[in-house]
């Protein structure tokens, strides 16, 4: 099985070499590596171009955020298997993506495969802050605060056929909403490993600041209902709480 990684970015000179690295050392056959570029203008574009003999494709255009681009990445993508990596992120190991394929490879019935993630101080990548331990997906698994780290989840390319892309009408929360989507609406064969799969740096959109932290709850809460699921009582003082345990 092919794997195809996508990469989003924008103006992020800073740490976009570290993701690309880190996905052209895996030690993984057939991985195609596709990189998403909102048309920087720090240089990023000409260290991307550094490695463009060992990077599939490169589209540097305009887009409508985040989700837009990895929309874009994910239609012109042409793996069996397909995973996002964002450039402020790394893989935490050479052999993340061949243990990835190896699972696919063993069940052919498999949708969706995830683990864990840990979250790093942007100057220090060794220094751990949070640590995103997920679990088995299950029927309550949403309503109980759970969300499975994105960053960390690996589809059959068929699964976005089938249920579509990401919804560029939520600016924060739109991978919680497609998530959200594929496991309880479409309830797509899933599984989790005990593994750390990826090292992402602090300093995300949806928490940059309180703002950004109430528009993405709101999006939160409008991603059940666009879905036609029932929102849960207590569904945000439950989400707060199982991320700050992360922090112990």
């Amino acid at each position: 099985m092919k794997i195809s990684i996508i990469t989003v970015v924008y103006n992020n000179v800073t740490t976009i070499e570290e993701a690309i690295k880190s996905v052209l050392s895996q030690n993984c056959s057939d991985i195609e590596y596709i990189i998403i570029d909102g048309k920087s203008n720090d240089g990023t574009l000409e260290l991307i171009h550094k490695y463009k003999e060992k990077i599939h494709k490169i589209i540097s255009e305009k887009d409508n955020g985040i989700y837009d681009a990895m929309n874009k990445g994910i239609q012109c993508a042409t793996g069996d298997i397909i995973g996002i990596l964002n450039s402020d992120d790394l893989y935490a190991d050479d052999n993340v993506l061949k243990d990835v394929k190896r699972y696919f490879d063993e069940d052919p019935k498999l949708d969706i495969l995830y683990g864990d993630l840990v979250y790093v101080k942007s100057d220090d990548i060794d220094k751990v802050v949070r640590n995103w331990k997920s679990s088995s997906y299950y029927s309550n698994y949403f309503e109980r605060g759970n969300v499975p780290p994105h960053p960390s989840l690996f589809l059959k390319a068929c699964v976005y056929k089938k249920a579509g892309l990401f919804d560029v009408k939520y600016k924060l929360a739109a991978d919680y909403e497609f998530m959200l989507r594929i496991f309880k609406k479409y309830n797509f064969n899933s599984k989790y490993i005990s593994r750390l799969m990826v090292r992402m740096r602090l300093g995300g959109a949806s928490n940059k600041n309180l703002n950004n932290i109430i528009k993405a709850n709101k999006e939160v809460l409008d991603a059940w209902k666009r879905n036609d699921l029932k929102v849960p009582t207590f569904l945000l003082p439950i989400k707060i709480f199982k991320r700050l345990t992360q922090f112990f």
